[in-house]
């Protein structure tokens, strides 16, 4: 009786302790091992971010698999990303998607779509703290889109078509 007692504790030990957590970059040297993504907290998407700040005009978009909006303006960024790649512009698609659904939702929905912008993780649960760093005026809410270049930047809290996408991606390029 001790015996099995013992096994289903050790089996509910176990299992209760096991969760499908997406091991942060120091973990990980920035990708989970599964998916192949690089996954950062804030303070390393930052640096990331900020690593970028060469002569290339960066359009970062936050978003996620179940913001519809967000999902409706992702192929505007990949043709952007297609269109734009030969005057030096990089799409980066920052993925908010909750850790647990990214091999099950995120990782199928971008072989699906097969994207070719490169796709990040952001896995930081503190945004209180992470949003206003973004843009001091963004509610939180997505998509949101960051563009920046050495030069200029701007923060953008809706969605987009293609052509007001392009638009905004100009004044960038000129």
């Amino acid at each position: 009786m001790n015996v099995k007692l013992l096994f289903l504790m050790l089996v509910f030990f176990y299992f209760g302790n096991v969760t499908a957590q997406v091991p942060t970059s120091q973990e990980n040297n920035s990708t989970t091992s599964t998916t192949g993504l690089k996954v950062f907290d804030f303070n390393e998407l930052e640096s990331y971010l900020n690593s970028k700040k060469d002569g290339n005009t960066y359009v970062i978009n936050f978003w996620a698999t179940w913001c519809a909006p967000c999902v409706k303006e992702l192929p505007y960024f990949e043709a952007l990303n297609t269109n734009y790649k030969i005057k030096n512009v990089e799409v980066v698609l920052v993925s908010l998607d909750f850790p647990k659904q990214i091999e099950t939702k995120l990782v199928p929905f971008l072989k699906k779509r097969g994207f070719r912008s490169e796709v990040v993780i952001l896995n930081d649960l503190d945004s209180n703290t992470w949003i206003p760093k973004v843009n001091k005026d963004w509610s939180g809410a997505i998509p949101a889109t960051l563009i920046y270049n050495k030069n200029r930047e701007a923060f953008y809290e809706r969605s987009f078509n293609y052509r007001e996408l392009e638009t905004e991606l100009k004044q960038f390029i000129k």
